[in-house]
């Protein structure tokens, strides 16, 4: 009895002995797979690999103990898989999946498609050359007017001129920015448009005209159409604009829309450029890009001087006066900060951060030129937020090379990568800003987030005057008082209720 006792005591510990081998052995294979499922950090693609000064980014935020699994795991930007999960959230931000989440489309969609009653262009009675004028997305909106007027007074529509010069100083052709060929074949339907003007139309046969700001369509079929009799050609000396965004026909802003979110498409060295900053952004995880329109072009057309120091708004002043394009020259700094007419500072930006909740290891694109008085205007908002990347940090010099003294270029890329973003939050609405969160809207409502600056300065002064203190009361309130601000309806894009997106 004792013998058989012993012998199954000793098949037991064979048992124990073999189901820990096999665990072992099982154990060893998964790990054998983790780590060498995804190839190194060193490995990846040249086009994927991102620059010293982001690595030295992530080891001061995730910590050098870090680094080894952040390197060997890392998951390839093309297969980003969207927002944060639930596990990569901060247990003190319960909140924090809300903070990614795109909005509901409340079955809006965009509407392109013309309706059966939209004509072809017919046969030509002239020809329409446009001289655009602004920055990048000013030009974008104004070409796209000039599309829809082409149209309306049937004239063939010669590839427009951008401007060259204004404040930006920029020699880009239009095909150096936009790609030429897709823009005319997209548009085949719609408008016909040429490289330039036949050799043989003469000088005597052209006519400059101001078109007049906000027109419809009774005046461009009347007063400018009328036109043809005398001329051949009609130049139209400013392009922003031009055309009244209501009480058009559907036919024509479905026009603007196919222009502008079709026939618009970038240069391809250009989107190529674009979608590699995207691809390097998004190997952090979601991100928010941050259009920081705190450069001195806007604060010395708005007159604001809110933290700078005396020699920075007098040398702001000495730029408005100088400019004739500029009309409005005395300017009360106080007045039009409290009436929300100034851009967030980056300080203001870094707060506002914060009160919604987004945590400072989140990685955010700052879609801008110059940062007017560099780092030491920016020292609040790179101490709390340390990921702030943009384009010279996520790109070599010799990648950017092409694109360098090009500033409507540069914008370009800036637009790719806001567009793309998980999250768009601009501090001041002006043309990229309202250019960026129609085209969210229109690819399908992603987050897009516009300060209530008019609201905030009153909590910002608070803040400064010691009578507000940042944390849970300023949270709430600023959450609660932006509930409804993480939309924007684009002024130039039409919607159709429950139907297929077209």
């Amino acid at each position: 009895m004792m013998m058989q006792k012993r012998r199954w005591k000793n098949v037991g510990l064979m048992r124990k002995m073999l189901s820990c081998a096999i665990c072992t052995i099982a154990m060893m294979a998964l790990l054998s797979v983790h780590l060498h499922g995804a190839p190194p950090y060193s490995k990846l693609p040249d086009p994927y690999r991102l620059p010293h000064p982001q690595i030295e980014i992530r080891d001061k935020i995730l910590g050098k103990e870090q680094e080894q699994s952040w390197t060997s795991e890392i998951t390839p930007p093309s297969v980003y898989k969207g927002p944060l999960s639930s596990h990569q959230c901060s247990d003190r931000n319960p909140n924090c999946t809300k903070l990614w989440k795109p909005p509901p489309n409340r079955n809006y969609m965009p509407c392109t498609q013309p309706s059966p009653n939209y004509t072809s262009p017919s046969e030509s009675r002239g020809y329409l050359l446009a001289h655009t004028n602004g920055g990048l997305n000013q030009m974008r909106a104004g070409i796209c007017d000039m599309v829809a007027i082409a149209h309306i007074i049937n004239a063939t529509l010669v590839v427009p001129k951008l401007d060259k010069k204004s404040y930006w100083q920029d020699s880009s052709n239009f095909s150096d920015v936009f790609d030429e060929d897709h823009f005319i074949n997209a548009l085949a339907n719609d408008v016909k448009v040429i490289k330039k003007l036949p050799n043989e139309i003469g000088s005597s046969m052209k006519a400059v005209k101001y078109f007049k700001s906000w027109s419809g369509m009774d005046y461009y079929q009347e007063e400018i159409a009328s036109m043809w009799a005398d001329y051949k050609v009609i130049r139209a000396a400013k392009t922003d604009s031009r055309l009244a965004n209501n009480n058009l026909p559907p036919d024509i802003q479905k026009l603007r829309c196919r222009a502008c979110y079709e026939a618009l498409r970038f240069a391809p060295q250009i989107e190529a450029m674009g979608k590699l900053l995207v691809d390097r952004m998004r190997s952090n995880g979601p991100y928010i890009s941050l259009h920081l329109r705190y450069e001195k072009d806007m604060l010395a057309f708005s007159g604001c001087t809110h933290d700078l120091s005396p020699a920075e708004a007098n040398e702001l002043k000495t730029i408005r006066d100088a400019n004739d394009n500029w009309k409005v020259k005395d300017i009360d700094p106080m007045e039009q900060r409290s009436k929300g007419f100034c851009p967030l500072t980056p300080k203001e930006a870094a707060i506002f951060l914060c009160a919604l909740g987004y945590p400072s290891n989140t990685p955010i694109y700052i879609a801008a030129g110059e940062i007017y008085g560099g780092d030491s205007h920016m020292g609040v908002l790179q101490s709390r937020y340390p990921m702030l990347m943009h384009k010279e940090n996520l790109a070599s010099s010799e990648e950017l090379e092409p694109f360098t003294n090009h500033l409507s270029q540069l914008a370009a890329l800036d637009y790719i990568v806001s567009v793309e973003s998980d999250v768009f939050i601009p501090t001041y609405s002006g043309n990229m800003a309202r250019a960026v969160e129609g085209h969210r809207r229109f690819l399908g409502h992603r987050r897009t987030i516009s300060p209530d600056r008019k609201a905030l300065v009153r909590l910002f002064d608070k803040i400064e005057q010691g009578k507000l203190k940042e944390g849970k009361y300023l949270s709430d309130h600023v959450i609660e008082s932006h509930r409804n601000r993480y939309v924007f309806l684009s002024i130039i894009i039409t919607y159709n209720t429950q139907k297929p997106h077209q």
